[in-house]
């Protein structure tokens, strides 16, 4: 017979000789301080990575919309920066190794907008657009200080209650002829403001 769980084999069970557990293997070392699984890349090793090649990005528009499916108010995120200042962003994650980029938007969704945002993923995940963020000023509309990242950004309809959470301050809603007034793009830092104004035009809210 097969042997369950981590019951005591017999010596007729024909997987007697099987390792028991899955994580048996794992110590405490393999698992870095922040509580991740083994195969996350501590911050050291993400800095070394940064430096050498290009990162994938997924960036989400946050949106509300009507029963015909038009944009009726466009989300930003209220975060800190390092100096301590107060900008406005929007959803961005790292796509993560051996994660679709279906995982990463789900995820990075619910990073910042919590487990009940409900994002609503088409089948298709083409991005509206591409935008290459450099670490030099000046090298494109998209600057990132800490890295080259290449993000793929997309328009996405939240269904459920958005929470801010982790680093997030606040989530505010307001209205896309709203969201285009170059006051409030110019508050949205390092080319974002740009990616929201072509994903609102690319939804058609414009």
């Amino acid at each position: 017979m097969a042997v369950l769980n981590d019951e005591v084999p017999d010596d007729d069970d024909f997987d007697v000789g099987r390792k028991r557990g899955e994580f048996d293997h794992i110590t405490p070392d393999d698992v870095v301080n922040d509580g991740n699984p083994p195969g996350w890349l501590s911050e050291a090793e993400l800095s070394q990575m940064r430096a050498k090649v290009p990162m994938p990005y997924v960036m989400v528009v946050p949106v509300r919309t009507d029963d015909q499916g038009a944009v009726t108010q466009v989300g930003t995120l209220l975060a800190a920066s390092d100096d301590g200042s107060v900008n406005r962003t929007i959803v961005a994650g790292r796509v993560l190794y051996h994660e679709t980029i279906r995982e990463a938007i789900a995820r990075s969704v619910a990073h910042d907008l919590g487990d009940l945002a409900l994002p609503v993923i088409p089948p298709s995940v083409v991005p509206f657009m591409v935008a290459e963020f450099f670490p030099t000023p000046g090298v494109s509309d998209y600057y990132d200080p800490r890295q080259h990242a290449i993000a793929l950004c997309y328009v996405i309809d939240m269904a459920g209650d958005c929470k801010p959470q982790d680093e997030t301050l606040d989530i505010e809603w307001a209205e896309p002829n709203r969201v285009l007034r170059p006051d409030f793009c110019e508050q949205v830092p390092n080319g974002c403001g740009k990616i929201i104004r072509a994903g609102l035009v690319w939804a058609g809210a414009i």
